[in-house]
């Protein structure tokens, strides 16, 4: 079932929409909440991240929040950030409203996004650190002129591909929201010494299960007293896209769409070994 619904803060109306399948009053539910990127909507990124098969097949709840002028204010000199959104209050605000009014585990909140909407998972990471369990970022890091870092350990995954055009793999200038971004490997590593991860890695490279021109690798820094690993997905080859989402834009644009890895799968077999 999709609920479109709202609540104001600051004095505006923000929208989000709110997908489950039944469920009893008597049990609590992870929430992941899921959001989208520059240009993009509710809509959009329920569609475009598709979590629903997961969402019924293993009972949690989808929450995708709208953003103003199609942006978050991540940090960047997004729209939503030079008109002086305060998205942090908002997502903020947001979680205490469905723990209030849904039957969701505090324990268990999760945030994921894509582009602009993973850099504000990133900001929200650094900034309410309390609120959230887990975060997962595809195509996206985080600003390095900002003040924004990590300081509580936080279980992340970061997904990003080597040829994505508007958020650099290595890092640097990005298009749209400008700013200089930490690269891939470096915003790993911010993460990694707040965890106090073992700087033991452990690398696999995944079954080339599909010939499409990309191929998949997985670095895993463990984290030994808390066990708030940090992962990275390199998709060698790929685009600013969600593997396994929609080829959205041509691929001489955005890049292309690896389908070697499932995005959605990972990213919540990755939130559920977590709990508060």
């Amino acid at each position: 079932m999709l609920y479109r619904k709202q609540i104001t803060v600051d004095h505006v109306d923000r929208e989000f929409l709110v997908y489950h399948s039944d469920y009893t009053q008597s049990e609590l539910l992870p929430v992941v909440i899921s959001l989208h990127g520059t240009l993009g909507s509710a809509e959009q990124m329920m569609n475009f991240a598709d979590f629903r098969p997961l969402a019924d097949a293993e009972k949690f709840i989808i929450v995708c929040p709208e953003g103003i002028t199609q942006t978050w204010n991540d940090g960047r000199a997004t729209k939503a950030n030079k008109a002086g959104v305060d998205d942090v209050k908002f997502l903020d605000e947001l979680i205490t409203h469905l723990l209030a009014n849904y039957p969701i585990d505090f324990k268990r909140v999760y945030i994921t996004g894509m582009s602009n909407g993973g850099f504000m998972a990133s900001r929200l990471a650094c900034e309410i650190p309390d609120r959230i369990t887990a975060i997962a970022a595809v195509a996206a890091t985080l600003d390095k002129a900002s003040s924004l870092r990590p300081t509580v350990p936080m279980p992340v995954m970061y997904i990003h591909g080597t040829k994505d055009r508007i958020v650099p793999y290595v890092g640097g200038p990005t298009k749209a929201a400008g700013g200089n971004v930490y690269g891939h490997e470096e915003v790993l590593s911010l993460w990694v010494d707040v965890n106090q991860c073992t700087h033991n890695t452990v690398v696999e490279t995944l079954p080339d299960e599909i010939a499409d021109g990309t191929h998949v690798t997985r670095t895993v820094f463990s984290d030994p007293v808390n066990g708030n690993n940090v992962i990275g997905y390199t998709i060698v080859n790929g685009g600013h896209t969600w593997p396994s989402g929609p080829q959205y834009a041509p691929v001489n644009f955005v890049g292309q769409v690896s389908q070697n890895l499932d995005a959605c799968q990972v990213i919540w077999d990755f939130f559920k070994a977590y709990s508060k």
